[in-house]
């Protein structure tokens, strides 16, 4: 039932929600106070952050805190309150109205830097550590409620847009914080007193603009909080572990937080100890990370046609490992220099290969990150969203302290920091590919993500019409071998298949599709026993909510027409319905893949075989996707599917 809170929220988010790209979306109130909120948040935490790092590493000489361990201490202390508050966060963000928890922590923002301020004019690092810990809670709480709103404000089909800007906003927050922040605590006899300065106004006009935030009710008004965190992390961490493909999305997040963490905590003894550059280096380092993970997230709306597209995922890590393992190689054999300002660090054409590396693999950190944590928002349950992202806030706490202890653990050790570049490289292509084949969806995707646009260029038109939740047939025109793979690319959703069991015996594509948990149907003259529980399967499938696709011709076409339709889809829908189940049929069309690579184009001793020519039309041979709205259940019948399949394949070859 929808109460008023929740008709007033989604007349918010459905303001006008059609618009051209990611960008429109700063027009729109729903969206722009909360980015510009949360934007000035992350600046101020990494204004304040840098500004002390550079201070400790190039300004004070502390007995107890070296500067090469600076980084790694400021950035295990700002995260222990995540580790600590992490689950009470997620409860508040759940029970109360997510715009007045954004209020109470600009608020409390604002009391933190007034503290910070003194410490920076005192120069007084305890207190200033101890501001650390406090911008740490105040990160704490706001993480859940930057995660929950997104998706109580804007559709599936904008996630991935929003979260992209989101991304890109904290990246460039943190860009231009820490370059402010070693600019501004290096000016002389004035730097402390103006990080003082800019910290305390940011604080002021974060909570100015976040007046302007709309109203975001609470998912979970009735929710009991328990005050006990150790009790409440253990039960948010179940609490996630409920959903598989969520909590292993959750773990895979905290990694890219482990890896990013390192490279993080490392730029400005980096910059000084093997770059030999001054804190306009480590600044311009800095510059570069995060202008890659902007470039990156914003890129992902583009390259997902606007759904949650998880076989980018993948393609992030690859490009993570490649990049850090290159980065070792770049800066392994760098001549001795002085200390060198902003000038002589970009005269020195080594040096642009260190920043390639280091903008490329943030880079690919942006493509890594933003379709997973869509991918959490649109999958978890809307009354448990904050407490999930809560569980994800701990886990990115544990992960963040554990690369902090391993890497100051490898330092003293005596491993150089390129060496731990390498080592982290490594280590991430190892737990991608755990990652990926425990949660095979991402691997699948990936599959279908570089076959839709690096060997076709693939058009979609009507995928609005595929549900985006609750269970559904899909009925399409059965033109190639990789028909169920372009199937994927277009549904932001997973999709089962029934499929001839042949299928399963063709190398590559017969392990996809077992990896797909396709289902195998027989003839019922083959295999009786095979054909009855396809059927049951196919069933089963539609309890559980999910999509089920099947090619009604029964074989792939031997001559680029469209087939007569069998009955097995009317037997699916009747076993369905006789258990109480009644789901939409939607009919699709697959155009211009007769004469590829992948159909039965060619003649080999009499027979139509495929895979014979593997470029007989080249790469990027356009190719598409027709999709129809739902049929009514009167319509449903194999001729009428099949003149609807035929009608959106118009006047173009199958």
């Amino acid at each position: 039932m929808t109460t008023p809170a929740d008709a007033s929220t989604l007349a918010v988010a459905h303001e006008p929600n059609p618009h051209a790209n990611q960008f429109a979306l700063l027009k729109q109130r729903r969206f722009a106070p909360f980015f510009w909120t949360q934007f000035e948040g992350a600046a101020n935490d990494s204004l304040f952050k840098f500004a002390f790092t550079v201070m400790v590493t190039y300004q004070l000489q502390l007995s107890w805190l070296s500067p090469v361990m600076a980084g790694l201490a400021i950035g295990a202390l700002f995260i222990l309150p995540f580790l600590l508050f992490s689950a009470t966060a997620g409860q508040l963000t759940d029970k109360y109205d997510k715009t007045k928890m954004i209020r109470f922590v600009k608020n409390l923002e604002i009391a933190i830097m007034a503290l910070a301020a003194w410490g920076f004019l005192r120069a007084d690092a305890v207190l200033l550590l101890a501001c650390v810990f406090l911008m740490g809670l105040h990160s704490t709480l706001f993480g859940p409620v930057k995660f929950a709103y997104l998706p109580q404000m804007l559709d599936a089909r904008e996630l991935t847009g929003g979260n992209g800007m989101v991304e890109m906003g904290t990246f460039v927050a943190i860009l231009l914080g820490q370059v402010a922040g070693g600019l501004l605590v290096a000016l002389p006899g004035i730097g402390h007193t103006t990080v003082a300065v800019a910290c305390l106004l940011l604080a002021l006009a974060g909570r100015v603009v976040a007046q302007a935030i709309p109203q975001a009710p609470a998912t979970d008004p009735g929710l009991v909080i328990n005050w006990n965190p150790i009790s409440e992390t253990w039960r948010n961490l179940r609490l996630a572990h409920g959903n598989l493909v969520v909590f292993r999305s959750l773990l895979g997040i905290s990694w890219m937080w482990f890896f990013g963490a390192v490279f993080l905590s490392e730029f400005p003894s980096f910059a000084k100890e093997v770059l030999h550059g001054n804190e306009q280096v480590a600044s311009l380092l800095l510059v570069v990370f995060s202008v890659g993970i902007g470039i990156g997230s914003l890129l992902c709306e583009t390259m997902s046609r606007r759904q949650v597209e998880i076989g980018l995922v993948p393609l992030g890590a690859i490009g993570m490992s490649v990049f850090a393992i290159d980065l070792y190689f770049a800066s392994r054999n760098l001549p001795p220099a002085a200390d060198m300002g902003l000038a002589g660090f970009v005269a020195q054409p080594a040096h642009w290969r260190v920043m390639a590396d280091l903008g490329l693999l943030s880079l690919f950190a942006g493509l890594y990150s933003v379709p997973m944590y869509a991918l959490i928002q649109l999958r978890s349950q809307p009354t448990h969203r904050a407490r999930i992202i809560a569980a994800n806030n701990i886990l990115n706490a544990l992960f963040m302290i554990a690369s902090a202890v391993i890497a100051g653990a490898l330092l003293k050790a005596g491993c150089t920091i390129p060496q731990i570049f390498l080592l982290t490289g490594i280590a991430n292509a190892v737990v991608a590919f755990y990652i990926f084949m425990l949660v095979p969806e991402y691997l699948l995707r990936f599959v279908a993500w570089m076959l839709s646009h690096l060997v076709y260029r693939f058009d979609v038109k009507g995928d609005e019409h595929i549900p985006a939740e609750g269970a559904a047939v899909l009925v399409c025109n059965h033109v190639s071998f990789i028909d169920a793979v372009l199937l994927m690319a277009a549904s932001p959703r997973p999709i089962r298949f029934i499929m001839d069991h042949r299928i399963f015996r063709v190398p590559v594509l017969g392990w996809l599709f077992r990896l797909a948990k396709a289902i195998p149907i027989a003839s019922q003259k083959e295999d009786p026993a095979a054909y009855e529980d396809a059927f049951a399967r196919a069933v089963q499938v539609l309890r559980e909510g999910d999509l089920l696709a099947i090619f009604p011709e029964g074989a792939i076409t031997r001559d680029g027409t469209l087939q007569p339709f069998k009955g097995g889809v009317m037997r699916i829908l009747e076993d369905a319905r006789a258990q109480g189940i009644d789901v939409p049929v939607i009919p699709m069309a697959l155009t211009n893949l007769w004469g590829s690579y992948f159909s039965r184009i060619e003649v080999r001793d009499g027979e139509r075989v495929a895979m014979v020519r593997p470029f007989r039309r080249g790469f990027f041979s356009r190719v598409g996707l027709r999709v129809g709205g739902a049929m009514a259940r009167a319509e449903v019948q194999p001729e009428a599917l099949q003149r609807r399949v035929s009608g959106l394949l118009g006047s173009q070859p199958t």
